[in-house]
């Protein structure tokens, strides 16, 4: 997305094995976790969920094969949001598998929490300081805007 030139074709180029690995990585994953586990292989395929969860197998596809169009058509930006989408997507569909549970089958994310006092206390703390992380990410995106070329910096 800032690159130009040959580094840019480069990454573009090795942009498509990595785009196949993941979406590889995504259906090994997508597939064993429901043969091994019955409980999520049911809530994935029993209905009405089939119709709730079935979006997030569909937009891989569908990202995934924008992601290649695009790849081919040399586009800057849009490569790099597509691949933040198929990862939220993947992530998306393991949280969809496993949840309430954060190691199956055995421990709940309620029985992981914290007591609901520390959670209070780093709610609070999180409500001040992600503002200030956002201003600073936003500000920091402003001031290095725009691509990278050769021989331009600091002398």
């Amino acid at each position: 997305m800032k690159t130009d030139g040959d580094l840019q074709a480069r990454m573009i180029r090795i942009g498509k094995p990595i785009t196949i690995a993941l979406v590889i990585t995504i259906g090994i994953v997508s597939l064993w976790t429901p043969a091994v586990h019955p409980a999520i292989a049911a809530r994935w395929f029993s209905l009405p969920n089939l119709y709730f969860f079935a979006p997030v197998p569909i937009l891989v596809v569908l990202i995934a094969g924008l992601l290649f169009k695009l790849l081919r058509a040399g586009s800057h930006a849009a490569p790099f949001l597509l691949a933040l989408c198929l990862v939220f997507l993947g992530y998306s569909g393991l949280a969809i598998s496993l949840w309430p549970n954060i190691i199956p089958p055995a421990l709940s994310i309620w029985d992981a929490a914290g007591p609901p006092q520390a959670l209070g206390f780093t709610l609070v703390g999180a409500l001040f300081i992600i503002p200030f992380i956002l201003a600073y990410t936003a500000w920091a995106y402003f001031v290095f805007r725009g691509k990278v070329k050769q021989g331009e910096g600091y002398h």
